[in-house]
């Protein structure tokens, strides 16, 4: 099976990755490229969920792979996808941005040659992440490029990031898969019931990841349910109010549960690699130590803001969603709903309100994911949103 197969109904991007990788192939032979397809530098851009990430690793197997294609199989793209491929490293910011000594360890490992003889490739996920420091940093790997280097990155657009680095990669331009191509994807792949997968695939938007964990997960189904239940709770200040801090406080404790496990296991390897609490010639000073651990902290801190951050996201995109389809039921276009299992919901708010009103509430809700991509404190940014979405 090819390294493209899970780019879901991203026709268009396979086809200009199988070039590049043709061109590649020619490079490395000592032959003219032929036609520009391959280059130093890629830039995937997509929304939430269409496969930015899936389609620069698969790129990297294709590059690495023995038969020159992106066979899958192959020693070198099992390596890749498993992400131990030696010559492969993918930067996954945690935090809230990716900074400047982050910047300079990722150009000195591209710097250096690959071990195989084929491409040193590096992944950097979440590029709009990148301070503007560490964009100027990186702009000097992108105008010198080292031999058998490429740099892959990712961004939502890629207004997100400089124009000094747009300019100089080349765009892969993935789309929001449709539902239908999701849903086929999480039963043929995933064994998923045709039913639970086509609901799935339409809740989710047609975000890949998004639809698996609701096929699949029943508490993120809860928390989904949870969530589109506070349009009918916001009828007074105090309501709206509540409201808001329990939306906050279920996106702590998603947070807390997605990031504790890692964030012990962490601490204990550091302290036991720092021999925190030993004795003895070698052992790390207690300075020394205590300043590993503040590091490690202030990163762990820094994760579980931006997973925090990104599970309030998550409700909020729901949330517009669930507006939206109370606006084609005023408007009566006849579209497929988002949320169709809560149809009912949907029109009674449709009947009680205007079209005028809803657009309202769904600027509401896009200018609190605004609020909080600015570091606005979420319980603000959710308590004026909610203050706005109110019914009565």
């Amino acid at each position: 099976m090819s390294v493209f197969a899970d780019l879901v109904g991203q026709e268009a991007v396979v086809a200009q990755l199988r070039a590049a990788t043709a061109g590649a192939g020619r490079l490395r032979a000592g032959e003219p490229e032929q036609g520009g397809g391959m280059t130093h530098a890629w830039l995937f851009t997509g929304p939430p969920g269409s496969g930015r990430s899936i389609a620069a690793q698969a790129f990297a197997a294709a590059l690495q792979c023995e038969t020159g294609d992106g066979c899958g199989h192959c020693p070198e793209c099992a390596q890749v996808l498993s992400g131990a491929h030696p010559d492969v490293a993918s930067i996954v910011p945690e935090g809230l941005s990716i900074g400047v000594k982050d910047a300079r360890r990722i150009i000195l490992r591209s710097a250096h040659a690959p071990t195989r003889g084929r491409w040193q490739v590096t992944l950097i996920e979440d590029a709009d992440r990148l301070t503007e420091d560490a964009s100027n940093a990186l702009l000097k790997a992108l105008e010198e490029p080292p031999p058998h280097s490429v740099l892959l990155l990712s961004a939502p657009s890629a207004e997100d990031l400089l124009p000094t680095i747009r300019s100089r990669c080349r765009l892969a331009r993935l789309r929001t898969p449709p539902a239908e191509a999701v849903a086929r994807v999480l039963v043929e792949r995933d064994g998923v019931d045709p039913a639970m997968a086509a609901f799935a695939a339409q809740a989710a938007q047609g975000h890949i990841g998004r639809a698996k964990r609701l096929a699949t997960d029943e508490q993120a189904r809860r928390e989904r349910k949870d969530v589109l239940s506070l349009p009918r709770s916001l009828q007074g200040v105090g309501s709206a109010l509540s409201a808001a801090a329990d939306l906050v406080d279920a996106a702590k404790a998603e947070a807390v549960h997605l990031t504790t496990g890692r964030d012990v296991a962490e601490r204990e390897s550091l302290s036991t690699a720092l021999g925190v609490g030993a004795t003895g010639k070698g052992v790390t000073g207690a300075r020394g130590s205590a300043g590993a651990l503040k590091e490690l902290e202030k990163t762990q801190k820094s994760r579980g803001t931006r997973t925090q951050r990104d599970a309030l996201d998550r409700a909020l995109v729901d949330l517009a969603a669930f507006y939206r389809d109370v606006l084609q039921l005023q408007l009566g276009t006849g579209a497929t709903l988002v949320h169709g299992d809560l149809r009912d919901q949907a029109g009674t708010i449709a009947r009680a309100t205007t079209a005028a009103s809803t657009l309202r509430r769904v600027d509401a809700v896009l200018a609190c994911r605004e609020a909080l991509d600015a570091n606005v404190a979420p319980l603000l940014a959710v308590e004026a949103m909610a203050l706005a979405l109110r019914t009565g």
